[in-house]
Parts: C-alpha cells; sequence; structure tokens
C-alpha cells in the first residue's frame, strides 16, 4: 500500500524546498512530470518553463508591491523570499541568454 502524503508532509518540503532556493524549479517540475509528455520536443519543455516561471515572476513582484510596509516580517521570511528572487533572476538570465544569446 503507497503511503499518501499529508498536508504537514507537503508543508515541511515546501519550506525546505524554500530554504535551498529551489522551490518554484521543484513545482515546474511537478508539473512537467504531471502535465508534459515524456517525448515532448524540447522546445515546447522549454515554452512551458518559460511560461510557468513568467507566472511566478509576476506573483512575486505583486506580492512585493502589495506588502504593507509598516509590517515586520521575520528572518526566516526574509531569507525564503530573497531565495526565490534569486532563483527567479537566475532564470530571468538563462531566458536573456536564449532569446539574445547572451545575458543583457
Amino acid at each position: 500500500m503507497e503511503h499518501e502524503i499529508t498536508r504537514a508532509e507537503i508543508d515541511e518540503l515546501s519550506k525546505k524546498l524554500a530554504d535551498q532556493g529551489k522551490i518554484i524549479e521543484a513545482g515546474f517540475v511537478g508539473m512537467r512530470l504531471m502535465l508534459i509528455p515524456a517525448d515532448a520536443p524540447q522546445a515546447q519543455i522549454d515554452d512551458m518553463e518559460a511560461a510557468f516561471m513568467g507566472g511566478a515572476q509576476h506573483l512575486f513582484a505583486s506580492i512585493m508591491a502589495i506588502l504593507d510596509p509598516d509590517a515586520d516580517p521575520t528572518p526566516a521570511d526574509l531569507r525564503r523570499m530573497d531565495l526565490i528572487s534569486r532563483e527567479l533572476a537566475a532564470y530571468a538570465e538563462r531566458l536573456k541568454v536564449r532569446a539574445y544569446g547572451r545575458p543583457q
């Protein structure tokens, strides 16, 4: 019998991945395994990844724009947000190389 994952296990895994700066990439990998055929062409995979990461970037920028300026985040909150920001910035650079053949 297979073990059914609990909400607590999902939450714990999400925190661990966020602390490693890979939660968004892990989300894409999960989506890819569920939605993209194993024999899909690389161009399709790249386009799906660009759409996924573009959505993540939009959401992150929106969150940053609407945060209360007087609220005090915890050090762990700040670290996780920084890791997400770095992950998205690194992906944006990869997209620029793909689009322009070099970093911009």
